[in-house]
């Protein structure tokens, strides 16, 4: 939980960096939170909403991911070590054991090559890299949804840019002038839901980043596990 909040800590000071604007600080100072809701009720509901439901959702699977990857995490050498242990002195079923009382995709896996102990090494093995894939898909549950809301979010700020424009250049049209005043606003909205867009693409594109490293961390411990349990068996077959 504490890499969870090292993620969050960090992921809040690039939201803050990003959406600031250099208009904080007035007669009267604002705070963040009432600097924030105001850029994003002048964004618009329409656009900002939809920004802000993707953050939400994106947001909500990489926290379960994060969550459900660091429960995954075994401490692989002390399995290892324990079923060694177990299949010395108790044979297969004392290390199957061992497996069911150890959490994590690693147990699971020494588990279902243990099953297959006794059809031989071939048939342990293969059970043991089916299994894994399946292992695998797990870890890797709900990530192509992430990064979805990566993709998602900047093209629906540059949606509401481009919506933005149009409301300013038919502002133009309506007014039959080109001054400031009368695209200001229509302008504004535009580079708002812009800037909204690719902060939230940025918050989440560390965690999809971190959630893949984890990933690719648990798939490596899993593949080099698996050679351990199989050099384990051959040598409590001999």
């Amino acid at each position: 939980m504490k890499k969870v909040v090292n993620i969050l800590t960090i992921s809040g000071f690039m939201f803050l960096g990003a959406i600031q604007s250099t208009y904080a600080q007035e007669a009267v100072e604002k705070t963040f939170h009432q600097e924030l809701k105001q850029r994003f009720i002048e964004g618009g509901p329409g656009f900002m909403g939809i920004v802000l439901v993707a953050l939400i959702l994106g947001l909500a699977i990489a926290i379960e991911r994060i969550i459900y990857l660091n429960m995954a995490t075994t401490n692989t050498k002390k399995l290892v070590t324990s079923v060694d242990e177990a299949l010395s002195s108790g044979g297969v079923e004392a290390a199957k054991e061992v497996c069911r009382n150890t959490k994590g995709p690693v147990a699971s896996i020494f588990y279902q090559g243990l099953e297959r102990a006794d059809e031989g090494l071939d048939a342990a093995e293969k059970a043991v890299v089916g299994y894994g894939g399946v292992q695998m898909g797990l870890l890797e549950k709900n990530i192509s949804w992430l990064s979805l809301f990566i993709a998602l979010a900047p093209m629906l700020g540059f949606m509401g840019t481009v919506i933005g424009m149009i409301g300013a250049f038919d502002s133009i049209a309506i007014a039959n002038d080109i001054s400031p005043a009368v695209v200001a606003g229509g302008i504004k909205v535009a580079l708002l839901t812009t800037v909204f867009g690719l902060v939230v693409a940025i918050i989440l594109q560390i965690f999809y980043n971190y959630i893949v490293s984890k990933v690719d961390s648990i798939v490596n411990t899993m593949e080099d596990a698996s050679i351990s349990l199989i050099d384990l068996l051959a040598k409590y077959k001999k």
